[in-house]
């Protein structure tokens, strides 16, 4: 009887994650298309083609696009869901009757509330509030650990990889796309594979479970970000003026300095940003390495998922939303700003 009791409690949870599935599917292909057609057909007529374009490149124009645009809403789509599910008053991942019809009531701050309050020993005494959210709030312990091994590893990163950018763009380097392709792997090579390797090194040099181990780990991802955007705006660099900066007397490190440095520093924030963004969504490698006092948002809302579903997550989420944009729009602004310097671009 327990058996039978049990298929049957198998077979109901089976049938509601399929249902969530398709009407989820159904969702999105709704969405997908509406936005399709409400927003790439005038963007089709926007840019006309020649009057000798054949038929063949106007029907590819219009699937590039509609390709385009089904890729968009299936990034965008999320990030559209996360946000207004975030103030949800009631402890639920989904919309509810009162969100739908835009009632005020509907929505609160509860769950961001939350993000300061969970782990606290007393939220509402009245002395004593900030050492305890500082010292017992699981999700500001979260943030700390977080931010300290992101800036950290950023720091080396940048370091190591407009180091070895700098001695890439050299034009006598030898093995040039060897050392470059052994540098970047890490952006090719499966995170989970790359972990699991970290892992076994670690357990024997004692650094499993540490900050340096998971600095060291952030720090290898974020390279290759650094040596790419550094190696980028390197590009076109006129090296006379390496040479009449050493003409005129100026050592190394004062070429560097007052020559190549505002060059290449645009290079170097977008990279160190990039690094930043990386080490800071990381969750993989922190999964094999760091111990409990090593954890970070993403473990932290990996963990939640797993033992308390909690819209306080969302709202987690959605604050690193809008923490990776504004740093984007940054990289943004500095590539601009790097073409400008270069020439590529008009002032």
């Amino acid at each position: 009887m327990k058996t039978f009791f049990s298929n049957m409690k198998k077979r109901n949870l089976y049938f509601l994650i399929a249902t969530v599935a398709v009407l989820l599917l159904t969702r999105s292909i709704a969405v997908t298309l509406g936005f399709i057609f409400l927003f790439g057909t005038p963007l089709y007529f926007m840019k006309e083609l020649p009057l000798y374009a054949t038929t063949g490149e106007r029907i590819w124009q219009y699937a590039f696009l509609t390709i385009c645009t089904f890729i968009f809403v299936f990034l965008i789509t999320p990030i559209l869901v996360i946000v207004p599910l975030s103030f949800n008053v009631e402890p639920y991942f989904t919309f509810t009757e009162g969100m739908l019809s835009l009632d005020s009531n509907a929505y609160s701050l509860r769950w961001y509330k939350d993000i300061f309050h969970n782990g606290m020993t007393n939220p509402e005494a009245t002395t004593g509030w900030w050492a305890d959210m500082w010292n017992n709030a699981q999700w500001v312990r979260a943030a700390r650990n977080s931010f300290f091994i992101a800036i950290c590893s950023t720091i080396l990163a940048t370091t190591l990889g407009t180091l070895a950018a700098l001695g890439l763009s050299q034009p006598n380097m030898p093995y040039r796309n060897l050392i470059t392709s052994l540098l970047i792997s890490p952006m090719i090579v499966p995170l989970v594979i790359m972990a699991t390797g970290m892992f076994f090194f670690y357990s024997d040099v004692g650094l499993s479970g540490t900050y340096l181990g998971i600095i060291l780990a952030h720090t290898t991802l974020g390279v290759p970000f650094v040596i790419i955007t550094v190696t980028a705006t390197l590009t076109g660099f006129d090296r006379s003026l390496i040479r009449a900066s050493q003409n005129m007397g100026a050592d190394g490190v004062t070429t560097f300095r007052r020559i190549i440095m505002p060059l290449i520093l645009p290079g170097m924030i977008s990279g160190a940003l990039f690094a930043f963004i990386t080490s800071l969504d990381e969750v993989v490698a922190v999964l094999f390495l760091a111990d409990v006092d090593q954890r970070t948002i993403p473990r932290q809302m990996f963990s939640g998922i797993r033992e308390q579903i909690s819209p306080t997550i969302l709202a987690v989420a959605t604050l690193l939303v809008i923490m990776s944009i504004g740093l984007l729009t940054v990289v943004e602004l500095l590539r601009r700003r790097s073409e400008r310097l270069r020439g590529l671009a008009p002032s």
